[in-house]
């Protein structure tokens, strides 16, 4: 196992549970055997928001316990307003999510695994790193 912290966004979940790319369920796969996975309370949250039924919350539920669950700290929220606030200031409106998603990233020292393209945007104002 490597020593590589990896924060899994939403947007990489819900393709891997629906199996729409083979290359994409074959990284993360390989991500889940070697790397330390670290999954925010808010990706948890939004993969139950969008279940389709019962059963589907079950499996997210039990797919809880196989990760580093991570949370907020206690300025996250507060550094998420501030870098949407820097973001608006360049133009840019990124939903307060994925800039809490980045801090939170930031703050365990995660590189951050995902499809969406507003994590681009806000890497322009800040320091993430990416898989």
């Amino acid at each position: 196992m490597n020593d590589k912290k990896v924060l899994i966004d939403t947007s990489i979940w819900i393709d891997y549970f629906k199996n729409k790319s083979p290359i994409l369920s074959e990284k993360v796969d390989k991500i889940l055997s070697e790397d330390e996975v670290y999954v925010p309370k808010i990706v948890i949250a939004e993969l139950i928001q969008g279940a389709k039924s019962e059963k589907e919350i079950s499996i997210i539920e039990d797919f809880i316990d196989a990760f580093n669950i991570i949370d907020q700290k206690e300025d996250s929220w507060l550094k998420a307003g501030k870098l949407s606030y820097n973001l608006k200031k360049k133009g840019e409106t990124i939903n307060l999510i994925d800039c809490y998603i980045a801090v939170i990233a930031q703050e365990h020292n995660c590189q951050i695994f995902t499809l969406d393209k507003h994590f681009k945007e806000i890497q322009k104002v800040t320091k993430i790193h990416f898989l």
